[in-house]
């Protein structure tokens, strides 16, 4: 039992540490490679395993999961359908998703959208974060432009995810 509790904390560690490098990458780049969410969804598997195995999760948990997962990605694929979101951002949050569930789905997407409205109001007020930052601080227009690395934003949301299951 202790083998199988030490396994379900190191993939939220695994996750936390995947989740900082995938914003980093994003911030960098405006791209996050696929890598990094084929591996979220790896540890997921492993993780929602040891909690079956340990009672600590149950199938309609783990149907539940996948579900959140699959509609995350949805309307994720929509928005990016739409341009206004790319696509490494839609897998990113629908692997996260899937840590989330029903329970934790809401406070998941609430820290990420509050954490990317603030990073979108940093680089209006000039800040020099991802894509806008290598134009500088120019017009406004400019700034719109330039698009928001919303990695961050989501790898903040995660890491939420990450403490607060591993606070249960």
């Amino acid at each position: 039992m202790l083998l199988l509790a030490l396994l379900h904390v190191a993939c939220l560690v695994l996750v936390a540490a995947l989740l900082v490098g995938a914003g980093a990458q994003d911030l960098r780049s405006m791209q996050i490679a696929n890598g990094f969410s084929l591996a979220i969804a790896g540890l997921f598997i492993v993780w929602a395993a040891t909690g079956l195995a340990a009672g600590q999760m149950s199938l309609e948990d783990l149907a539940l999961s996948i579900g959140c997962g699959m509609a995350v990605f949805a309307v994720g694929a929509a928005a990016f359908a739409g341009g206004v979101l790319g696509g490494g951002d839609v897998k990113l949050l629908a692997a996260v998703s899937l840590f989330a569930g029903s329970q934790r789905l809401p406070g998941f997407l609430i820290v990420t959208a509050i954490t990317g409205g603030l990073l979108g109001l940093a680089i209006l007020a000039g800040a020099p974060i991802g894509r806008p930052a290598m134009a500088g601080a120019g017009p406004l227009r400019a700034r719109l432009r330039g698009g928001l690395p919303y990695g961050p934003a989501i790898a903040t949301g995660g890491l939420w995810v990450a403490a607060s299951l591993g606070l249960t």
